[in-house]
């Protein structure tokens, strides 16, 4: 039996544009004599549809769309497992549908539904209590969704032990975070273990908002993997029943390159999904607006990129000079809109209140501000997305400017600690084989520019150490005690803590961003603003 794997893209919401996707899979499928065509979790409507599901008309729309295809399928020889809510008597149920000669044979609805991290499931859905088992010619198979093989000994799928299945489906919407291939092998190893047959999993593909579906389809049996669909690639892809014996060795992406594929696949898709020509990217000569504005020409195209720079005093000859470098390198257009003659005006106008006080952080942020207001006037004269340059680390410690350079409609690099931005930009010139972001801004210590001799490792000390601390606090919710414990110094790391606890209202604040790690600042992150803490 030839089975086909549907790693396609579909668009939240556009029940019509995904329904017709879902008939250009059926046409190749029956052209490549398929038996059995197999979609993700919640292919029809795109994953997560979040509050459109309690949308009346939303769930009239997905019902009569199932209706049209599954009559425009009628003559097909190939059978169809979609994915797709559907209203039963008891409530909502995340499904899988089982079409064949142009009718819903039988429905499977989703018994274990995920409720953390990204996941709000059981805000929508009930959970399913009856477990499927299908026919298709000679071979007995089961319908999985998702998170329902993340406990097989759990929910409906523990009652599929000992069935005598040819084998097992599994239809899935899996965000991607780096490392999450080798978890998912893992986790179907175990349930085809437990389960006595071969899993076929089948997962989404495409950015959603914050959220990345990098694919990776693969069929799994207890001892290993047998077919491995690459990540981050769209497309219909084939395996067959019975299976052949032999394991291969897979060869995932490593971590650069999977967390470049993401940024890339996230921008391309928000840009694309929400209809904008053009991004526009302000340029300061330093890493990160080079890392985003290379991430961008890779999603869109030079054609599609802008860059924008908007130099003042503090920025140094040798940074402008990389602005042009790296704009000649990427083949982008690149505008210069010095803000001297504008900072000065704001400090006149503000100098009868100001004249008794310091330069210091106020007089820095009006740059940002500035700066800030620059690319939205563009943004707002020609539709262009105006892509945020700021990191993790700064986000986590609010060493970002509210309205300055956080103003904007995409955060590219809001999940990407420093460290790693410095090994993505080595990774890009690798991967272009020359030195498209100039070696200068990648061994130049990071700064602002918002004064004179200013580095940011000043206020924030070591990035390396930082990140540590990012990671063991946010990430994996380690206690203040054991992070000292880890070899930090004690009063560096409270004083760390202090400022991510205290740049909650910042971050609320921020556009939403590509997710990369397994818990982002965003969908995953839920900290109240005010707060009173130790």
């Amino acid at each position: 039996m030839k089975i086909a794997i549907a790693q396609l893209n579909p668009c939240v919401g556009d029940i019509e544009g995904n329904s017709r996707l879902a008939l250009s899979a059926v046409e190749a499928a029956e052209k490549n004599k398929a038996s059995l065509l197999i979609f993700p979790e919640m292919f029809l409507t795109g994953y997560p549809p979040e509050d459109l599901l309690f949308r009346r008309s939303f769930l009239m729309k997905s019902a009569a769309a199932l209706k049209k295809f599954s009559r425009a399928i009628k003559d097909k020889k190939v059978a169809v497992v979609m994915g797709l809510p559907w209203q039963g008597e008891g409530g909502l149920y995340n499904s899988a549908v089982f079409i064949r000669d142009g009718k819903v044979l039988d429905v499977y609805f989703k018994s274990l539904l995920p409720n953390y991290g990204v996941f709000d499931e059981k805000r929508y859905f009930i959970e399913g209590d009856k477990k499927c088992v299908w026919w298709l010619g000679d071979m007995r198979f089961a319908p999985t969704i998702c998170e329902d093989l993340w406990d097989p000994d759990s929910g409906i799928v523990a009652s599929l032990r000992g069935e005598s299945l040819d084998f097992v489906i599994n239809l899935s919407a899996s965000p991607f975070h780096m490392g999450k291939m080798r978890q998912r092998l893992n986790v179907l190893k175990k349930a085809s273990r437990r389960l006595g047959a071969p899993v076929i999993y089948v997962n989404l593909i495409g950015g959603q908002d914050e959220l990345v579906f990098d694919g990776g389809s693969m069929v799994v049996s207890s001892s290993g993997l047998i077919s491995f669909v690459p990540q981050f690639k769209e497309g219909l892809f084939y395996t067959s029943i019975p299976l052949p014996k032999k394991n291969i060795v897979p060869h995932f992406l490593r971590k650069e390159e999977e967390a470049f594929h993401a940024l890339v696949m996230g921008v391309r898709d928000y840009t694309r999904k929400n209809g904008f020509s053009k991004v526009i990217v302000g340029l300061s000569g330093g890493i990160d607006s080079a890392l985003t504005a290379a991430i961008a020409v890779e999603a869109l195209g030079k054609e599609r990129v802008v860059g924008v720079s908007m130099p003042s005093k503090f920025n140094s000859q040798e940074t402008q000079d990389d602005v042009r470098r790296l704009s000649e390198n990427l083949g982008i257009d690149c505008h210069w809109i010095p803000i001297e003659d504008i900072f000065a005006k704001f400090l006149a106008a503000l100098h009868p209140l100001f004249k008794e006080t310091d330069f210091d952080k106020t007089e820095e942020n009006i740059q940002a501000r500035i700066r800030g207001t620059i690319l939205m006037a563009i943004s707002n004269k020609f539709g262009w997305l105006v892509l945020t340059t700021g990191n993790k680390s700064e986000m986590s410690v609010g060493y970002a400017t509210l309205y300055g350079d956080m103003a904007g409609g995409f955060g590219v690099l809001k999940d990407v600690p420093k460290t790693l931005v410095w090994r993505l930009a080595r990774f890009y010139n690798r991967l272009k084989k020359r030195q498209v972001i100039p070696n200068s801004i990648i061994r130049r210590p990071p700064s602002a520019e918002l004064r004179f001799e200013q580095r940011d490792e000043d206020a924030l000390g070591s990035y390396s150490v930082l990140d540590r601390i990012i990671d063991m606090y946010v990430e994996k919710h380690r206690p203040i005690d054991e992070i000292i414990s880890a070899g930090i110094d004690a009063d560096y790391v409270r004083r760390v803590v202090r400022m991510i606890d205290r740049a909650e209202y910042k971050r609320r604040q921020a556009p939403p961003g590509v997710k990369i790690t397994p818990l982002a600042f965003g969908r995953d992150w839920r900290m109240p603003i005010t707060k009173a803490l130790d």
